[in-house]
């Protein structure tokens, strides 16, 4: 179905905008539009606050092809009118710019005036549930998505349950489907670096942990966020143990990535009225499990101080990224498994490199989906992948080359 902000979408000069195309994500994801199938679809802007390196931008991707219609954009985060402006040309709008935390309010709140779609790749728990609070219902009035979580936070996971979880209901039957109980875990394996802009994230939102749990009360004090009891959903709480099919520890994983599952769950009926996840990360040998887990609890201590805080952001440029011969030897596997009445499917969403070649993809796929495919779920507000786009994204990626497989 297409929606009213698609509808007046179609007499913009532009379907997609991505915003922070000279950033290193940003440009990945440029150029994959550029290239992909459905480019001579699409007309394409990019925007960002430097005339200078978005015409150069431009040029590197006329390069990759000739044909391609792209525009620039001069916006600004600190300019909420170029933003107002930049929002208005597009049917959806892209954003690398991060972290979001310290740049991304201003853009969504552009986007609901304009009526435009957004997705992002950020993986900040106060930024997404704080958009929830504050623009949920306005977003929702008129009818266009803001899609936050749209690369390796948290696609993979958060479609990869829903597709887990529609193998579920074919194994268990029509007349079962959509009713019965259901538990899915999902189990991370990767190889790859993480981006300068997910580390400067991270840190960001280690330092503000106390922050955001006293933002947390209050927004479930006044009711005011998303009921996510439409149906019973939780988080299968924090447990260590030996996985012997992948011959590895699993380790829960403190990510974005539950919080985005539950909350599809709770919009989407095939999950049951009663849904279980479990998110771990696989480790093979303990001595690295436990140094993670100390590296981890060291990190989140250090961001609390202005001075350790100061120098942990400085080790990674958020705009720069490894080499491409790095990426091609990246790749990510995440594996379910799915339980409703008394019967099991294994299901596995794998990729090449999570940090930025397939978060590029996904993003750009995510776009493409709210551009140009007719028959979404007709969920709007500030959403998730799964209840946003669902499988209409996961055609898409299987597609494009990210597989969704049973096993």
């Amino acid at each position: 179905m297409t929606t009213k902000a698609a509808t007046k979408g179609s007499e913009r000069p532009f379907d997609i905008v991505v915003f922070g195309a000279t950033g290193f994500t940003g440009k990945l994801t440029a150029e994959y539009l550029v290239q992909c199938a459905h480019s001579k679809k699409i007309k394409l802007a990019i925007a960002g606050r430097n005339s200078g390196k978005l015409e150069a931008c431009k040029q590197d991707l006329m390069a990759l092809n000739s044909k391609a219609d792209i525009g620039t954009i001069e916006a600004n985060s600190d300019d909420y009118t170029s933003l107002v402006k930049m929002a208005a040309q597009a049917k959806v709008v892209i954003t690398t710019v991060g972290p979001y935390l310290k740049y991304g309010e201003p853009l969504v709140r552009a986007c609901v005036e304009a009526g435009t779609h957004y997705v992002d790749l950020t993986g900040e728990p106060e930024f997404v549930e704080g958009l929830e609070h504050d623009y949920h219902d306005q977003a929702a009035a008129k009818h266009i998505k803001i899609i936050n979580c749209c690369g390796f936070d948290s696609i993979p996971h958060d479609l990869g349950a829903l597709y887990t979880v529609h193998e579920l209901n074919k194994l268990i039957g029509k007349e079962r489907s959509g009713k019965a109980p259901m538990k899915v875990e999902g189990f991370i394996e990767a190889k790859g670096t993480f981006s300068g802009g997910t580390w400067h994230s991270a840190i960001t939102q280690f330092s503000r942990l106390k922050e955001y749990q006293k933002k947390r009360r209050e927004w479930h004090k006044n009711k005011k966020t998303r009921p996510t009891d439409r149906r019973r959903t939780r988080v299968m709480g924090p447990k260590v143990f030996w996985l012997s099919a992948h011959k590895a520890w699993a380790c829960p994983f403190p990510t974005i990535d539950p919080q985005v599952v539950k909350r599809t769950a709770a919009a989407r009926k095939e999950f049951g009225p009663d849904f279980i996840y479990g998110h771990y990360v696989l480790v093979k040998k303990l001595p690295k499990l436990i140094g993670g887990v100390v590296g981890a609890g060291g990190l989140v201590a250090l961001s609390q101080f202005k001075y350790s805080r100061e120098k942990l952001l400085q080790v990674k440029d958020p705009g720069q990224g490894p080499s491409e011969s790095t990426r091609k030897k990246s790749w990510f596997k995440v594996h379910f498994v799915g339980e409703a009445d008394g019967l099991h499917v294994w299901t596995e969403v794998a990729g090449g490199d999570p940090g930025y070649g397939e978060t590029a993809k996904m993003l750009a796929e995510s776009a493409l989906c709210l551009a140009l495919d007719k028959n979404l779920p007709e969920e709007y507000g500030v959403t998730t992948p799964g209840a946003g786009m669902g499988l209409a994204l996961i055609e898409r990626l299987n597609a494009a080359g990210i597989t969704f497989r049973t096993l």
